[in-house]
């Protein structure tokens, strides 16, 4: 039993059942043992690798996104540029770097990474050694009010999420439980329906049969009705993860570890938790804070009409035979619709009133 493991048990006696959103909020993000607090994830040594960490391509993309964004609206200056859960900071040195070539950009933003792991944020200071305007907080709400630029690649699939089941009751939320004849956690259900089920889309909610799963994630609400009012004074926000264009029933729950799926209730606190982002929700919460989204659209889409290819070709040109490999696999990757290509969508957030007359590029 993990020391997490330990904790959730102790906190199911005590309090009783734990939601699905409760139960994914202590294993990742627990101050002492949650799986984001105490290691770095990423790359083959961990359990999952990012778009970023694949490709410079993917970041170089999003950085000239976001200076060309800058121009469009002004170029002015105290512009923040905010990542939401950086990683190890590949992701912003390669926007940095490409970005660079903006006459002006970098003397206009100050740099702002919300992450809350201490291993990832000393592996974000080193990526981000060379650049002088940096500061690290918990959560967006500490980030200074003003203009802002902001990217959040594979932030909201780990926001916590309830998962609701129809019953002849109703949408019953799912629980984690403690089964004391195996001595580990199971999944229940609720007696009754749950209050949480007036967040799902009015087509999931009415329509969907008997025994279907849906989830919803307050969490990423908030999020994205954070962002959109902070959007009234300006610039753009840049929403990249997988998941769907359209609220639709579904078990998404997912664990991750060394690279592969695991069981969602086992090695808790030593393996990813995910769930597919529902990007209609996430663009109706934006609306309703009083932003436009626009999108989303597929990666593959947003980074072939960004210059993908022209970016692959630009590298492949000056790379020795055994780089050359790397770079084409790698840009396949993140393109082809059998890999990355089609699962992860881009939606982009703007103020309502730079909406029309300004459309992002790429949608």
């Amino acid at each position: 039993m993990t020391p997490l493991e330990e904790y959730l048990k102790r906190c199911i006696a005590l309090d009783g059942p734990l939601t699905v959103a409760d139960f994914m909020a202590a294993a990742l993000g627990h101050p002492q043992y949650g799986y984001y607090r105490t290691r770095d994830p990423l790359g083959m040594a961990g359990d999952f690798t990012t778009a970023p960490e694949i490709s410079q391509v993917f970041g170089e993309l999003i950085g000239l996104w976001m200076a060309e964004m800058w121009r469009l609206h002004g170029s002015s200056t105290g512009v923040r540029l905010v990542e939401l859960g950086p990683g190890r900071g590949t992701l912003m040195a390669d926007m940095l770097r490409a970005a660079s070539r903006m006459p002006g950009f970098l003397d206009a933003i100050t740099i702002h990474m919300v992450e809350t792991s201490p291993t990832l944020r000393r592996a974000q200071g080193q990526a981000l050694a060379a650049y002088a305007k940096v500061t690290w907080h918990d959560n967006l709400t500490e980030v200074p009010d003003g203009q802002m630029l902001l990217v959040a690649n594979e932030f909201l699939d780990a926001l916590p999420i309830h998962q609701l089941v129809r019953t002849e009751k109703g949408w019953c939320e799912k629980l984690v439980v403690w089964d004391e004849s195996t001595d580990r956690p199971v999944f229940g259900l609720s007696p009754g329906a749950s209050p949480v089920e007036n967040l799902l889309a009015d087509n999931v909610r009415r329509n969907s049969e008997i025994g279907a799963v849906a989830e919803v994630s307050p969490h990423s609400l908030a999020v994205a009705t954070e962002i959109a009012q902070r959007l009234q004074s300006g610039i753009a926000a840049l929403i990249v993860d997988y998941g769907y264009r359209d609220s639709a029933a579904g078990d998404t729950l997912q664990a991750v570890k060394n690279h592969d799926y695991a069981p969602v209730l086992d090695n808790i606190g030593e393996a990813d938790l995910t769930a597919h982002v529902d990007f209609a929700a996430v663009g109706r919460a934006a609306a309703e804070a009083g932003a436009t989204p626009h999108g989303p659209i597929t990666q593959r889409d947003f980074m072939l009409d960004l210059g993908a290819l022209h970016r692959r070709d630009a590298l492949l040109a000056r790379a020795t035979p055994a780089q050359a490999k790397v770079i084409k696999t790698s840009v396949q990757r993140l393109i082809d619709p059998k890999e990355m290509g089609t699962l992860f969508k881009v939606m982009a957030v703007t103020a309502n009133s730079e909406a029309a007359a300004n459309p992002p590029p790429g949608f």
